[in-house]
């Protein structure tokens, strides 16, 4: 079932992003070529999103619950000027993936997005993620652009 987030998913919902996220985000892709860098590790970074999220957007925060407990969630947030809501993440834990989870969710966050003005929704993935490869297409999402994302070690720099 669907419901919108409370406070006490907090922790729960960073949990769900560290399992999802591992191998398919920049964050990580970081840490696997520097190793660990900062004060915090990978988890950390990429579990401060959700952070980022609910704070920016509380209403936009969408969670699959069953038997009382969150198994996965969506991230939506309006842009009143631009009119194009983006959905900065999703995430279902893989024992529960394949089973409609994700589809539900994103239909969750479409209907926002209209309910709220928008015109048009964008989401984006790293090449990676096989399974959002597939699944925004097949949701409806068009292609726009390709981005890449570089990293080094400053005592290795050229300039």
């Amino acid at each position: 079932m669907i419901r919108t987030y409370m406070p006490s998913d907090l922790d729960t919902l960073k949990q769900i992003t560290i399992t999802c996220f591992e191998g398919v985000s920049i964050d990580h892709n970081i840490y696997r070529l520097l190793g660990d860098v900062g004060a915090v590790d990978w988890q950390t970074r990429k579990a401060r999103h959700i952070d980022q999220d609910v704070t920016a957007q509380p209403d936009g925060v969408f969670v699959w619950e069953e038997e009382g407990e969150p198994i996965g969630y969506i991230t939506a947030r309006l842009n009143n000027e631009s009119k194009i809501g983006w959905i900065p993440n999703l995430a279902v834990l893989p024992g529960n993936q394949g089973k409609g989870i994700g589809k539900a969710l994103m239909k969750e966050a479409l209907d926002y997005f209209e309910a709220n003005g928008m015109v048009g929704a964008k989401i984006e993935t790293l090449d990676q993620n096989d399974i959002g490869q597939e699944f925004y297409p097949r949701s409806g999402f068009t292609e726009v652009a390709r981005q890449v994302h570089y990293v080094m070690r400053l005592e290795d720099r050229k300039v």
